[in-house]
């Protein structure tokens, strides 16, 4: 069943839909390639807030109507209307709760995340396609972070995901260079999970989707907090969080019907429980 979370008209929105555990997340603002406003920004935190409690959903898919993912935060819809600037500290009090969490939320859910690419994802589109689990572009994709030939610094986490991602001297041709990237050399750069052709890419992006929804999701979520503790603890830290996160997933059904699916030799039935 579909749901438009977020009726904005021409200010663009964002919809949802639940597709058995799957919850598509799409946005839709397709006359300003579907870059985002204040409104779709805090529908997303919105809808990602209650998807990280809804125990239905096992994956999350995110992508954009039309022939583009996202062309970032429009700096135009998001400035104040009557066209003052922002009042000094405007920024830090506000972004850390929009824009930031949205970012936030994509990385650390505790479900799989997979984004769908074509056509531009740019600025924070772009920072979106890396915070998710698995991003699939198109070959013609463009990933770019124009922020510096805007004449700002880079935001939402773009300056911590692209250095893991491809190294520090690709990370500094996107940020301080504004370098573009197409879909061929994301995936080759190891930004992506994969770059696929128009005629392949949506049935590649449902594969993934449909392995996910029906993979252990309690061990998925556990080993996607691990990867992440990982980025920022020691060898000895990361395997003492490993254990502790192998006591849980050593408690679910899932893991009971993985060991009973290798004795029977024969495929395990999950039920993300």
């Amino acid at each position: 069943m579909s749901q438009q979370v977020d009726e904005a008209g021409a200010d663009g929105s964002v919809t949802t839909s639940h597709d058995g555990a799957v919850l598509r997340i799409t946005l839709d603002r397709q006359s300003r390639r579907n870059s985002l406003t204040h409104t779709m920004i805090q529908t997303l935190v919105d809808v990602l807030s209650d998807a990280a409690t809804d125990y239905s959903l096992r994956a999350i898919h995110l992508t954009g109507a039309g022939t583009d993912f996202c062309a970032g935060a429009d700096w135009i819809a998001t400035n104040s209307p009557d066209g003052e600037r922002p009042r000094t500290g405007d920024l830090v009090r506000r972004v850390p709760h929009a824009a930031n969490r949205v970012i936030e939320l994509i990385h650390t859910i505790q479900l799989p995340v997979v984004c769908s690419v074509q056509g531009w994802a740019a600025g924070m589109g772009c920072n979106l396609a890396l915070a998710a689990d698995f991003t699939v572009a198109t070959t013609d994709a463009v990933f770019w972070e124009p922020f510096t030939e805007r004449g700002f610094s880079p935001d939402s986490g773009s300056t911590w995901l692209l250095p893991r991602l491809v190294g520090v001297a690709r990370a500094r041709r996107m940020l301080l260079l504004g370098e573009q990237v197409n879909g061929v050399d994301a995936a080759d750069w190891g930004m992506i999970h994969c770059a696929e052709q128009a005629a392949t890419f949506r049935n590649t992006v449902e594969e993934l989707l449909a392995r996910l929804a029906n993979g252990p999701t309690v061990a998925i979520g556990l080993a996607k907090q691990a990867l992440d503790f990982g980025q920022r603890a020691t060898l000895s830290e990361s395997m003492t969080q490993e254990l502790f996160n192998l006591e849980l997933s050593c408690r679910t059904s899932d893991f009971k019907e993985g060991l009973a699916a290798f004795r029977q030799r024969r495929a395990p039935d999950y039920k993300g429980r």
